[in-house]
């Protein structure tokens, strides 16, 4: 059996997003007898245990906390220290670690996390380690603020040392080559649980659901999953519903820093009532929540790839987006992309016009939408299921522990 010790800034079971995700969904499907995962991840909440067990990974959280935090206080002075410690703390958390379980890699989910693995380096610990990009803010905001340029030497040098680098896209695949990576550098997608989009709700389970939610006949429900962030550009999402008919309501299933200031934007225009915020659910309940709704939306400044864009096609809604990023790898447009499949509808960044447009045009044009919608499920099925992408991650760690 191996052991391969994760580096994540957060995690379950409430600090919840795509990165996050990716891991559970991939280390629950490796057999532990095969792969003993641990992980090293900051403690948000002080009221959450030190050690635990979440799925296959045993947590170590490190750090100090905020009693009862969420995922919109996570941006409070305190918890920024927090984070500010998190390097030097995870790096002596692991070398603890590493000097009872002899770790045969590490595996650093997302950039920043290299930052401790380059630490220990530094004192002579070296096991090898796979670098996953996961970033869904752009590169000038991931790297170009003040004090990342300060860090930026060991940021560069964690990169070039890796001995894999893993991409959820293509987009976020050339990031590695501009910090100097030459090594193996694979692109494996996140997914969504081909299972349980398989199985068709109960009408009884979605008429309980419309009915809590206060969805009624004839009203048209655009829902978005995920982060209330700026890069999720939801605001627009808000102005666009301006623009439509009274018919038209936005439903966004998640939480973050920015929920204060959509809900007094919706107040100004005038279509708070049409507005539902609903904190985050199960991942086994994200299905049944999408199958409610009609249309998903999400048109992202910025995304890595995005797994809630994934997860709606699964369950055959059709998406608007923008093809920022890595949402390009899967999001075609008939308009912009006649060489391929579409399989939803673009739009252009901070466009609430055109949002308003294409939603009237999925609305009117339901023999369109349900080809679209149906290319988007076979792309998604065939290719974007966790079992396949799991399995590629373990031949990626195999080959690791082959070279070591």
């Amino acid at each position: 059996m191996k052991r391969i010790l994760i580096f994540s800034l957060a995690y379950y079971p409430r600090f919840v997003g795509g990165a996050e995700v990716a891991i559970k969904e991939i280390t629950d499907r490796i057999s532990p007898e095969e792969i003993e995962f641990h992980m090293v991840t900051l403690r948000f909440d002080s009221s959450l245990p030190r050690h635990s067990k979440e799925g296959n990974v045993f947590v170590h959280r490190v750090g100090f906390g905020r009693r009862n935090a969420s995922v919109a206080s996570t941006h409070h002075p305190l918890v920024y220290i927090d984070k500010m410690l998190f390097v030097p703390l995870a790096a002596f958390a692991a070398l603890r670690l590493h000097s009872k379980r002899h770790f045969d890699a590490w595996w650093a989910m997302m950039s920043y996390m290299v930052f401790p693995i380059v630490l220990l380096r530094i004192i002579g610990v070296r096991p090898p380690y796979v670098l996953t990009l996961e970033e869904g803010d752009p590169f000038e905001h991931v790297y170009g603020r003040a004090h990342i340029r300060f860090f930026e030497p060991l940021l560069r040098w964690g990169f070039r040392h890796a001995s894999a680098v893993h991409a959820e896209s293509t987009f976020l695949g050339t990031w590695a080559r501009q910090w100097s990576f030459q090594g193996p550098l694979e692109v494996i997608p996140n997914g969504m649980d081909a299972g349980r989009f398989k199985q068709v709700p109960p009408p009884e389970l979605l008429e309980t659901i419309r009915a809590n939610i206060g969805k009624k006949e004839g009203e048209t429900w655009l829902i978005h999953t995920g982060r209330l962030v700026h890069k999720n550009a939801l605001e627009v999402v808000i102005r666009a519903l301006s623009l439509l008919p009274e018919q038209a309501h936005l439903f966004m299933l998640g939480d973050g820093p920015d929920k204060e200031m959509l809900a007094e934007l919706a107040d100004e225009l005038g279509v708070s009532a049409r507005i539902q915020f609903h904190p985050y659910v199960s991942i086994e309940e994200v299905p049944n929540y999408l199958t409610s709704c009609d249309i998903f939306i999400r048109p992202s400044r910025s995304e890595g790839m995005g797994n809630s864009f994934i997860e709606a096609m699964a369950a055959g809604l059709p998406v608007i987006a923008t093809q920022e990023g890595g949402i390009a790898d899967f999001l075609f447009d008939a308009k912009r992309n006649p060489d391929k499949g579409t399989t939803g509808w673009a739009v252009d960044t901070d466009s609430p016009e055109q949002i308003a447009t294409v939603v009237k045009e999925i609305l009117s044009d339901t023999a369109q939408t349900a080809r679209v919608t149906a290319t988007a499920k076979n792309l998604v099925f065939e290719n974007y299921d966790w079992d396949l992408i799991a399995r590629k991650v373990k031949t990626l760690f195999d080959r690791l522990f082959e070279t070591k």
